[in-house]
């Protein structure tokens, strides 16, 4: 997950769920606290764990091969079930769906919390991507069936903005805990809320479900997508360590692909797929889509790679840069009801054009920074360009998805672009983590050898091109031969890094260009595009 939280479009969904029995109102308000806590341990543990990653990498010596499976395994099984998770909601109950997410999620952060090694620690991130998706679509599903009229209107007001909140908090509590305490403490911090939501939730909270609906569980296209993605984001993260030609990685890369086939086919032929491809038919649809996937694959690959330059190059301690996003978040908060109502001015099409165009100027801002500098005359600017940007893009985004399907079919299409920026993280950390690879282990083959050192330092820091930033400086050299070659290290990394922020650029700008191409113009209040 990100800083930016896709869970708001479920707020379509639960408009669009009929109503089983709406709470008595002195209930309410624990339907509230279940849902708002049960959601902080999924915000808070997204943006926690980007800041904990450079430490964890330290303590654990982990390659970036194996720090990118931390993220990637939690993503995967998110963005492959997430869908599945809200139909057995409807089916089996949204509060013994969302209570079992919970107890999951933080029975998995206790183990993250316990690995004794990075193999561990990625199996266990696995198993929280499950509890993820199970509890993710609940907290909103929950609310649209405990509350009606003005009074669910107040409610969805009410868990949005302590969202914001928690997500915008998260990064500060991660890096205070993870500078104060361990990197470990950064993931036991869901136990607690786990404590009070459960009791809450079971006893307070009354159940629903909507099974006639006709929302089922669709088995064959969720373990297709999973094994599908799963092939490619094998391919691309371990092919830093095997290698691009190597046997197993060509494998599962075509392994990828031909089920990725077999679930476009199955979803096609599917009564009740969980992902029906006639609404790609819809342009707006299609490009909002597609402007998801280009945008959030640059955002998460600066929340990704940011905090290793901070921590590992720029020195900063964690909790400081856990707080470097903290301008990004105050502005998505105070311009989210702004930004919404330029759709009404304007129509989709123009802010989601403008958004994505500001963006990537902020994205190119962070390839400037080199080594040192204060974090106003460095960071800041980008942060603040970066931010503005998204807050621009964030809410007619939304809109834009949810206008372009009618109203019935509002939640398959919010749960539709929520997994499409989930996917967008997997496959950013992992095509770009091989381009940070290549161009460090370059970059920094070509500093050393201007550098009078022991052969077998040299041999012992061109062996560690997969720690990127992290890599181990020989102990037994003298300071000032240490010194050349940590800012070896330090401006190699910046190399990459400054590609990737050029990359970023890119994508924002191909996402502009996608909305500009495929999104209507039409202001809001006009009825949605049919098929064709």
């Amino acid at each position: 997950m990100t800083l930016v939280s896709r869970e708001p479009c479920f707020e379509a969904q639960i408009a669009a769920t009929p109503l089983d029995r709406p709470c008595p109102p002195e209930r309410g308000k624990w339907v509230l606290l279940a849902t708002i806590l049960g959601s902080a341990m999924a915000f808070i543990d997204g943006t926690v764990v980007n800041v904990a990653l450079p430490v964890l990498q330290t303590d654990l010596q982990a390659t970036v091969a194996q720090v990118q499976w931390v993220v990637e395994a939690y993503t995967l099984l998110l963005a492959a079930l997430i869908l599945a998770g809200g139909a057995l909601g409807d089916q089996f109950g949204r509060r013994r769906v969302y209570g079992i997410g919970v107890a999951l999620f933080a029975a998995s952060s206790m183990w993250c919390g316990l690995a004794p090694n990075i193999n561990q620690l990625i199996a266990a991130r696995a198993v929280q991507g499950v509890g993820g998706a199970l509890l993710v679509p609940g907290s909103l599903a929950i609310i649209g069936a405990s509350f009606d009229g003005t009074r669910r209107g107040r409610a969805i007001g009410t868990w949005s903005a302590f969202s914001s909140i928690t997500t915008a908090m998260g990064p500060i509590i991660g890096g205070w805990l993870v500078e104060r305490l361990s990197w470990r403490a950064a993931f036991f911090v869901n136990l607690p809320l786990a404590l009070i939501v459960l009791p809450v939730l079971f006893l307070r909270v009354p159940e629903s479900r909507n099974a006639a609906s006709g929302s089922r569980v669709d088995v064959a296209g969720t373990i297709l997508a999973t094994l599908g993605l799963g092939g490619l984001i094998y391919c691309l993260v371990e092919s830093s360590n095997l290698g691009l030609g190597h046997p197993l990685v060509v494998g599962t890369v075509l392994a990828g692909l031909v089920l990725l086939g077999a679930f476009v086919f199955v979803e096609a032929h599917s009564p009740a797929p969980m992902m029906p491809l006639e609404l790609f038919r819809r342009r707006t649809f299609a490009g909002a889509n597609l402007l998801t996937l280009l945008l959030y694959a640059a955002l998460s690959a600066v929340f990704f790679f940011v905090p290793f330059n901070l921590i590992q190059v720029q020195g900063y301690s964690p909790a400081l840069a856990g707080s470097s996003f903290l301008p990004f978040s105050l502005l998505l908060f105070a311009l989210s009801r702004w930004s919404g109502g330029l759709v009404d001015r304007f129509g989709p099409r123009l802010p989601l054009v403008i958004g994505p165009t500001v963006a990537a100027a902020g994205f190119a801002l962070f390839a400037l920074p080199g080594v040192c500098g204060s974090y106003w005359a460095t960071f800041f600017p980008a942060v603040l360009v970066l931010g503005l940007g998204m807050a621009i893009t964030v809410a007619p985004l939304t809109t834009a998805v949810m206008g372009a399907v009618d109203s019935a079919r509002s939640g398959v299409a919010s749960g539709i672009n929520n997994a499409v920026s989930r996917v967008a993280w997997l496959l950013a950390i992992g095509v770009l983590g091989i381009v940070a690879v290549s161009v460090f282990g370059a970059s920094l083959d070509t500093r050393l050898a201007q550098v009078q050192i022991p052969p077998a330092a040299r041999a012992a820091l061109a062996a560690q091109h997969t720690r990127l930033a992290a890599a181990k400086i020989p102990a037994d050299l003298d300071p000032a031969t240490r010194t050349a070659l940590k800012q070896a290290v330090d401006r190699s990394y910046l190399d990459a890094f400054r590609l990737i922020m050029l990359i970023c650029a890119g994508l924002a700008l191909a996402s502009a260009a996608s909305a500009w191409a495929l999104v209507e113009g039409r202001r809001a209040g006009v009825e949605p595009e049919r098929a064709g």
